[in-house]
């Protein structure tokens, strides 16, 4: 991958990783998937590897990617979930042609249409947000709580409460932050 695009935020939900191809929503926005051809980047190191990919099937990615946040963002509240995100989602999970098969290692692993459209690998991204989002899974949808973040994740921990996204990002920054203030409020006592 060339170095001048941000790093991958990769966790281990489909749905939610997706999500963090654009980070910091409420401060400076970060987008990682800023042309096709980094889509197409993203979808292989996610095991949905596609021949190739247009600008409108980019456009029609961060669509779904938006609709996943408001629907996730909404039921991590448990607000209303918004018909236009519903509506996206539906389409997308119905349009691709992608089949679950079981590895030698007995994993999960989708394999997309003889073709390997993006369409197919959407659909697999939109039919994983939908079964967050209807609470099928073990766990729950929280959004992080970094102030210039706000991402919806999938916290799986045990006592379901995780406060970040990403520890190695949000929560490291906010324990920095937290340490550094500390660290001042001493000095300025101890003067």
């Amino acid at each position: 991958m060339p170095a001048e695009f941000p790093e991958f935020r990769l966790g281990t939900v489909l749905a939610t990783s997706f999500t963090a191809t654009l980070t910091e929503r409420r401060g400076d926005a970060v987008e990682r998937i800023p042309t096709p051809q980094r889509l197409v980047d993203w979808l292989a190191v996610s095991g949905l590897a596609v021949d190739s990919c247009t600008t409108a099937q980019l456009e029609r990615a961060r669509e779904l990617r938006e609709s996943i946040h408001a629907a996730a963002t909404a039921a991590a509240l448990q607000d209303p979930l918004p018909a236009s995100a519903v509506r996206v989602l539906n389409d997308c999970s119905v349009q691709g042609r992608a089949a679950a098969v079981l590895t030698p290692e007995g994993k999960r692993q989708w394999q997309l249409g003889s073709a390997s459209r993006v369409e197919d690998a959407l659909s697999v991204i939109a039919a994983d947000a939908i079964s967050i989002v209807a609470g099928e899974r073990d766990g729950r949808l929280a959004l992080c709580a970094s102030p210039t973040c706000q991402a919806a994740f999938f916290d799986t921990s045990q006592s379901r409460t995780r406060k970040w996204c990403d520890m190695n990002t949000c929560g490291n920054r906010q324990k920095k932050a937290r340490f550094n203030a500390n660290r001042r409020k001493e000095s300025s006592s101890a003067k």
